[in-house]
């Protein structure tokens, strides 16, 4: 299952949002545009729908509050919606639909209430419920829950609970892994920057690890100078490393761990070992960082290999504005999202057909519609 079309109201950036997506989707735009924002509206269903901590009064608290989420182009109508289809593939009727809109209630403790959840399923002409009913109408303490969250609401339609609960988002930081004991505090819940990456190696059984490691060793062999193997370890304390042998210059030099890798060689590490890790949603965010652009311009390629190879295909949606990922002529031009902001508002849709006839006609991404993402006055920075 996947999500195949994303609709939003007011959330963040976004006054109005309706786009399809495909099984790997590219958002494109310039800084601003909005890429992280709509990438964040599949973690707060996330976290909504996650077993433990989750909830929407969490989900908006943990984002500022909903003057945080709510964008500051909505003037009149001041409810947040979001609306997702998913099914099997773009081009099939949806399986799913989940539509919730919430708002402060306007009054005395000015609490988040929800305006309307909804939840449909196939071709049905109605809903398996709208809210609100008349239980809420009559308890309006139960509009600050939705049954998405309710173990035992959501009985009906917990697929798309654990579908949502499992989405994995991955912005790896190479210093927060290097240096995780040394910096200490607090981690996010899910990690999303990677300071307990080596912890869920390993977690992973021993063989489906070993299996995952072979393929990364392959990897880092081709796209890394004097790389050679690559092990897991556990240090006298029983803490995970990864280990790396390199052909040096120095025949008896030893194995190096993970703080003494480059940055780019962990980001790719930790892309590729994501990219094999489970079935859920897969959000990467700007996976370019660190890498050099030979590597990059081979990311859809990689993704695409790693799909075909799967039992079950995974949906992946990428935000990106690398001239090399997207100089790729591999990228299927109906998975590209542009964004663009406006003095309303951002917006966004996919490609038009002219866009789409030059690609077919063998131009890249990066030559069609990365120019489109460029802000108009930026040759008067080197005027600054």
């Amino acid at each position: 299952m996947q999500i195949t079309r994303l609709r939003l109201k007011n959330w963040r950036n976004f006054r109005a949002l309706d786009v399809p997506l495909q099984e790997v989707s590219y958002l494109l735009g310039p800084n601003a545009s909005g890429k992280s924002n709509l990438l964040d509206a599949f973690r707060f269903l996330r976290d909504i729908s996650k077993a433990k901590g989750g909830g929407l009064q969490t989900a908006i608290a943990d984002r500022g509050g909903i003057s945080k989420l709510r964008c500051l182009h909505a003037r009149i109508d001041n409810e947040v919606l979001i609306d997702v289809e998913l099914g099997s593939s773009p081009d099939a009727p949806f399986q799913w639909r989940y539509v919730l809109g919430f708002k402060p209630e306007g009054k005395g403790a000015q609490r988040i209430l929800i305006s309307r959840e909804e939840v449909w399923q196939g071709d049905s002409s109605k809903p398996l419920f709208q809210r609100p009913d008349r239980a809420d109408l009559k308890d309006p303490m139960l509009l600050t829950q939705t049954r998405l969250e309710q173990i035992g609401a959501n009985a009906g339609f917990r697929e798309l609970a654990e579908f949502f609960g499992a989405t994995v988002y991955l912005h790896l930081v190479p210093q927060l892994l290097k240096f995780a004991d040394k910096i200490g505090g607090q981690r996010l819940d899910d990690d999303p920057f990677g300071q307990g990456f080596l912890e869920r190696v390993a977690k992973t059984t021993e063989r489906t690890r070993t299996a995952r490691l072979i393929r990364i060793n392959k990897a880092l062999t081709l796209a890394v100078p004097q790389f050679k193997e690559l092990r897991f370890k556990k240090d006298d304390l029983g803490h995970p490393h990864l280990e790396a042998l390199y052909a040096h210059h120095r025949p008896n030099a030893g194995w190096q761990s993970e703080e003494q890798f480059s940055d780019g060689t962990l980001r790719l590490l930790g892309l590729l070992w994501s990219l094999q890790d489970g079935n859920a949603l897969l959000l990467l965010e700007e996976p370019e960082i660190s890498l050099n652009d030979a590597i990059v311009k081979k990311i859809p390629l990689i993704l695409d290999r790693l799909q075909r190879d799967r039992k079950t295909r995974r949906q992946i949606v990428v935000s990106t504005h690398s001239e090399a990922l997207l100089s790729n002529p591999g990228i299927d031009g109906r998975g590209v999202v542009l964004l663009q902001s406006g003095t309303d508002g951002s917006k966004a849709r996919v490609l038009d057909d002219d866009e789409g006839r030059l690609l077919l006609q063998g131009f890249s991404v990066a030559e069609v519609v990365l120019p489109k993402t460029r802000p108009e006055a930026v040759d008067q920075l080197g005027l600054f």
